[in-house]
């Protein structure tokens, strides 16, 4: 089955995270992002049994027109059940990234207790991109806080910008949380920013994922940069719309989401195929 692609009249594609729609299902991702507008689904490996299957996602691609744009690693402490050993889950991931025409996977970076994994982890995945002709590109996260100090839970560290990756993935909920300005992190990581996960924060200790330009992250003037310095990648929409009361608040913080995003990436607010096509 042949893969779909962002169309080449768009200079900065911006797809849907299929976390956004959690707890919902990936199908019902690639249907909010046919609906919506967007230009393509990023597809979060979990627990759902078409979240692991290639041939089953490809279906989904074809049938709502909309390319996978990236796979995330099921890295997270809630998917750690998937997939089996943390190498293994790299390597299935890339493996599907190609299968589904793809080239991005995003991973978390090791816990610290996954001491060999941890210990190898910038080489391991270096040797992988180049085997699978993929880029993986590592998430910046946030320090953990037990009884109001800091407790160390990732391994080389939750920031990767001093780090050996040659691909990043920045997080704008993730910063907030970490108290990160998200404009400077990514002047600062220049041609290592492969992949933007859109949303914001307001500076708590929450995770939050809200919509971009409700929180504390100069989310505007960065997607004003990316589009002014010829940024390459896929900016991802991943908002929470757990707590959206009902279908239609969750499809209004996705178009919430997606406007903005074209707003300040400069790019028609309408996407340049017909979203219902």
């Amino acid at each position: 089955m042949e893969e779909l692609s962002p169309g080449k009249d768009i200079a900065v594609p911006v797809a849907l995270s299929s976390a956004s729609v959690y707890p919902l299902s990936v199908h019902d991702a690639f249907a909010a992002a046919q609906e919506v507008g967007y230009d393509g689904v990023e597809v979060m490996v979990t627990n759902n049994a078409t979240s692991q299957n290639a041939h089953a996602l490809l279906e989904l691609s074809h049938r709502y027109r909309k390319p996978i744009v990236s796979i995330h690693a099921p890295t997270l402490l809630l998917t750690q059940q998937v997939w089996g050993t943390a190498w293994n889950k790299i390597e299935m991931s890339c493996r599907m990234a190609r299968e589904v025409g793809c080239d991005t996977v995003v991973v978390h970076p090791p816990f610290r207790w996954q001491g060999n994994y941890a210990g190898k982890f910038a080489a391991g995945i270096r040797e992988l991109a180049e085997m699978y002709q993929v880029r993986i590109a590592v998430e910046n996260m946030f320090p953990w806080r037990v009884r109001g100090r800091e407790a160390v839970a990732y391994a080389p560290h939750w920031d990767p910008r001093d780090q050996d990756y040659d691909d990043v993935t920045w997080d704008f909920s993730h910063a907030s949380t970490a108290g990160s300005n998200s404009l400077d992190a990514i002047r600062g990581l220049g041609p290592r920013l492969r992949h933007v996960h859109l949303s914001d924060g307001s500076g708590s200790r929450r995770d939050e994922h809200l919509v971009p330009g409700t929180g504390n992250q100069p989310c505007a003037e960065a997607l004003q940069y990316l589009a002014a310095t010829g940024f390459d990648g896929v900016v991802v929409a991943e908002i929470s719309t757990r707590r959206a009361r009902n279908a239609g608040e969750r499809q209004q913080r996705l178009e919430q989401t997606l406007r903005f995003a074209r707003q300040h990436l400069g790019l028609p607010l309408v996407g340049a195929s017909d979203k219902h096509s």
